[in-house]
């Protein structure tokens, strides 16, 4: 069996007829709207623009090189302060003070009971004046002894009258002289005696030791008081306590480990317990020259630069012990802002700064400048402008647009 011969026919390619073109307008139709979509989803993307009001911030200062060498807490005290009380023991009737009142020196406090004082003050006066009375009796006495002594002294000398006669005018006349001096040392001890009696009377008129604050009122009329303690009694020892707020500094208990970082005019930067914001420049007035052997400490004594109606006795108070830097060093620059301008984000102090069109966040260092203002240590430089009543929404990164502010 044979097979069939191979032919030029068998290795043609057969080719099929076209199909019919397709339109492309379909296809140009559906990019431009994938194009149109996206042109769409980008423009409702991009981030819009906010209006904005802003201040530039001003350069108020340099920052001190000082650092911290020590912390430490201590209280306000007062160096001068009193607990007023009475010379003598008696009842009071009468308390002219109270509470947070301010008193000058010498003013009237309070009076005690002075009745038994005035009785015995009018009978030294009488005695006075009795006194007085007598010496001028015993003077005229005198003038009539001497008299009758120069008339004996002539009749003796004419041999009328005898000596015995003379020698009695004589002693009459040296009697009464004796009498005279005595009299008069009476009256100066009378005279005393009423000076005594009237420092009694202004004893128990109560009167202020200095010009202060009356910080408490200890006694009320009708009750007794008394310079020293009557165990187990009702008698007062006090009117009432007075404080020279002009007298006021901190008082530090300092571990005796720590102390060589101490030294006298050393700058110090205290802040009350009450106003944890504001920090309050002083300096080191002095170092007790001892240790309490119990707590191991040394007692340091600090001063206001400047005093406040605010900083009141018994206070708590932070202090930090400052180390002055090298001379000729200059600190970063301090910039003042208003308040609205910072807020607190995660706890932070932030602000946000315009650069370029856009808004940038960043933290700041703060420290209260009272007022409307704030002072920023670092993260801020001067000429920069910071946004302020941050409209809500704005964020970092965010564009913005700078209005006036109103």
């Amino acid at each position: 069996m044979s097979l069939d011969k191979p032919t030029l026919d068998d290795l043609r390619i057969e080719r099929r007829p076209e199909p019919p073109a397709r339109s492309k307008t379909w296809l140009w139709l559906i990019i431009l709207f994938l194009l149109a979509g996206a042109g769409v989803a980008f423009w409702l993307k991009k981030p819009s623009v906010i209006e904005v009001q802003t201040v530039v911030a001003k350069e108020t200062g340099k920052q001190s090189t000082d650092r911290t060498v020590l912390n430490a807490s201590g209280y306000v005290t007062a160096r001068r302060a009193a607990t007023v009380s009475s010379k003598v023991t008696g009842k009071v009737i009468e308390v002219l003070i109270d509470e947070g009142m301010k008193v000058e020196e010498g003013q009237v406090l309070a009076k005690l009971d002075d009745t038994n004082i005035k009785a015995s003050l009018q009978l030294a006066e009488a005695q006075l004046l009795s006194a007085k009375a007598s010496l001028a009796e015993t003077r005229a006495r005198i003038k009539e002894a001497e008299a009758n002594l120069e008339r004996m002294a002539a009749l003796a000398r004419n041999k009328i009258a005898t000596q015995a006669d003379l020698d009695h005018a004589e002693a009459d006349a040296t009697a009464l002289k004796a009498k005279l001096a005595q009299q008069e040392a009476d009256v100066v001890v009378v005279e005393k005696t009423v000076v005594t009696w009237q420092q009694q009377m202004d004893d128990t008129i109560i009167r202020a030791p200095f010009a202060g604050i009356v910080t408490s009122k200890n006694a009320q009329p009708g009750e007794m008081i008394s310079p020293i303690s009557a165990g187990g009694g009702f008698t007062r020892t006090g009117i009432c306590t007075i404080v020279d707020m002009s007298s006021l500094e901190i008082e530090v208990d300092v571990n005796e480990s720590y102390i060589h970082r101490v030294e006298p005019k050393q700058p110090v930067e205290a802040t009350l317990d009450a106003y944890a914001d504001w920090k309050i420049p002083c300096k080191v007035i002095a170092i007790i020259p001892t240790a309490d052997r119990q707590k191991s400490t040394v007692k340091v004594r600090v001063g206001f630069d400047k005093l406040d109606p605010k900083i009141l006795p018994e206070m708590g108070v932070k202090v930090a012990f400052r180390e002055t830097g090298a001379a000729g060093t200059v600190g970063a620059s301090v910039v003042s802002v208003p308040k609205n301008a910072v807020q607190q984000v995660d706890g932070r102090d932030v602000v946000l700064v315009v650069q370029n069109g856009k808004a940038e966040r960043r933290g700041v260092s703060v420290r209260d400048s009272g007022g409307d203002e704030l002072a920023i240590t670092a993260g801020v430089s001067p000429g920069e402008k910071l946004v302020v009543d941050w409209p809500k929404g704005l964020g970092n990164g965010m564009a913005v647009k700078e209005t006036a502010r109103k």
